[in-house]
């Protein structure tokens, strides 16, 4: 019986578990909220924005959603906060905002 990564929780009987413990499919960062660890977000300033979207293919964890040529706000569930972005973008149409802890 083969499961999704995301369907499987913390808790699995060892009758479940593969074989020497294997994997048997690619792991992916969609099942795991790595946004998590950032300390500074970036954040989207959509007045500014001239649309050109040469940030989005900068971001180095796909973040930047692009849909019919123009760009959506951040996901920040896999957001790590680099910077990237922000450096890519020529109108400033990206801040940076202090992460509240």
């Amino acid at each position: 019986m083969s499961r999704k990564a995301a369907e499987i929780n913390e808790q699995i009987p060892w009758q479940e578990l593969t074989v020497g413990c294997e994997i048997y499919e690619p792991g992916t960062s969609r099942l795991t909220k790595t946004g998590e660890w950032r300390s500074k977000t970036p954040v989207w300033i959509e007045e500014k924005c001239k649309q050109c979207v040469l940030c989005a293919p900068f971001c180095p964890d796909a973040c930047i959603p692009v849909a019919d040529g123009k760009r959506g706000e951040f996901d920040y569930d896999h957001c790590k906060g680099c910077g990237i972005c922000i450096k890519a973008c020529p109108f400033h149409a990206i801040e940076w905002k202090e992460e509240e802890v």
